[in-house]
């Protein structure tokens, strides 16, 4: 199936190598082997050497990582992480996340290039750039410091994310 190049959207093949750019950013992959493509027009076609299921999957996963470039430099990727908990927050200061997350010392998360961290309301963490797999990274790596706990839902968790809540002891 083909990937459609959006007009903003300029990609570059030299041998395995493809460089994409768009007004979000530049990305750039080395294709996976077995697999090859081409640019026609303003579409590129990903093809396979075989039909193997070695072939086949490296095919799928070649396309899929390709349509993840274009997406990610026309509208880019975004992760949403809310914060629970009495004193919990999160402050952004030049390039490193400062996270207030109940411990004795505060945590500190440096911003890799080419993603955006915004704090709404001190405990709202929008991660936003053109790169889904580092998005998704610095979202779960953020997510780790503090995962929520299923007691009093304190932590670090996804906007999506439902936390299955626990009863506590009771005394008798």
């Amino acid at each position: 199936m083909p990937i459609a190049i959006p007009a903003k959207v300029k990609v570059d093949v030299k041998g395995s190598k493809v460089n994409v750019e768009g007004p979000k950013g530049k990305l750039n992959l080395d294709m996976p082997r077995r697999t090859s493509l081409k640019v026609e027009g303003d579409k590129i076609v990903v093809s396979r050497d075989g039909d193997d299921a070695e072939a086949k999957a490296m095919h799928g996963l070649g396309r899929a990582l390709l349509n993840n470039m274009v997406k990610g430099v026309t509208d880019g990727f975004m992760k949403k992480l809310e914060i629970n908990g009495v004193g919990f927050k999160a402050v952004v200061q030049g390039k490193v996340v400062n996270l207030s997350l109940g411990y004795s010392h505060p945590v500190n998360y440096p911003i890799p290039d080419q993603i955006k961290v915004t704090v709404e309301e001190n405990t709202k963490v929008t991660i936003e750039g053109p790169d889904k797999q580092l998005v998704g990274l610095v979202a779960s790596e953020i997510r780790a410091y503090y995962p929520p706990e299923p007691y009093k839902g304190k932590g670090v968790k996804y906007s999506d994310e439902k936390i299955i809540r626990k009863e506590g002891k009771t005394v008798q």
